[in-house]
């Protein structure tokens, strides 16, 4: 069974998946964080393949983008990081890019890759859904990844519900529609995540965008299965000199 099942089949609520920019803040920063994650109560961990344009995300997490491609991150370089994690890392590992890098590197390659490293699913904002029901989701497929989806406060009931056959793992609620790492206040869009809830989706939901602290992490929580933080953790990582207590000061405050 895939994790992602496995993790959503014994945790219902409360569910925290938490971003980092694969090559920052240093180049070879993955394996102390992948571990500082799980060893301080992340259930997910969703790693951001860096891009020269990343359209979904804000400031912080677009400047952690250029660090890393600075440091020499690439997605040859990702996997061969990867090569070994599954030794040690056993929660659900997610890859979240853009379409442009993975095209160029050859995605039955990607997919391959992806798969003998042990990751269990992918986000892609910038892939339509028209595209990846029609061209992509039997090689996702084949290769037993996740593909996850996500929606907007604007998103329609019927078009939510074509998200959701389609996609799989869980779904990502955008909590408004602006980029990672805005200050909307989450409590604003409980009637949203309410919404989502009453649907009775097929996914599982996780909340994403604005999620930063303790208090936000419980309001996205209240009518969904958990959510994501980005932003808040790159921003705790920035010019840390120890990573292993940069993440466990920050995931403490998170989930005291």
């Amino acid at each position: 069974m895939n994790r992602i099942d496995s993790l959503f089949n014994q945790k219902k609520q409360s569910v925290l998946n938490v971003y980092f920019t694969a090559g920052y803040p240093q180049l070879n920063s993955m394996a102390d964080v992948l571990s500082s994650l799980q060893d301080n109560g992340a259930d997910i961990i969703e790693i951001g393949m860096p891009y020269s344009d990343p359209l979904a995300d804000g400031p912080v997490i677009q400047q952690s983008n250029l660090i890393a491609l600075d440091n020499g991150m690439s997605i040859p370089v990702l996997f061969e990081q990867l090569k070994n994690i599954r030794s040690t890392i056993h929660l659900p590992i997610i890859l979240m890019g853009y379409m442009n890098p993975i095209l160029q590197f050859g995605l039955k390659n990607f997919c391959e890759a992806a798969a003998s490293v042990g990751v269990d699913g992918v986000i892609l904002p910038d892939l339509p859904m028209y595209e990846f029901e029609n061209d992509y989701q039997s090689l996702f497929n084949e290769y037993g990844l996740k593909f996850i989806f996500l929606v907007t406060p604007e998103t329609g009931e019927e078009r939510i519900r074509k998200i959701d056959g389609l996609c799989s793992g869980f779904l990502y609620a955008v909590s408004s529609s602006s980029t990672t790492g805005n200050n909307k206040d989450i409590a604003d869009q409980s009637a949203y995540f309410k919404r989502l809830k009453e649907m009775k989706l097929n996914n599982p939901i996780l909340v994403g965008f604005g999620i930063k602290d303790k208090q936000t992490f419980q309001s996205a929580c209240q009518y969904t299965n958990g959510a994501i933080i980005g932003s808040a953790y790159i921003k705790a990582l920035e010019g840390s000199t120890n990573i292993k207590n940069s993440t466990k000061e920050f995931l403490n405050e998170v989930l005291a």
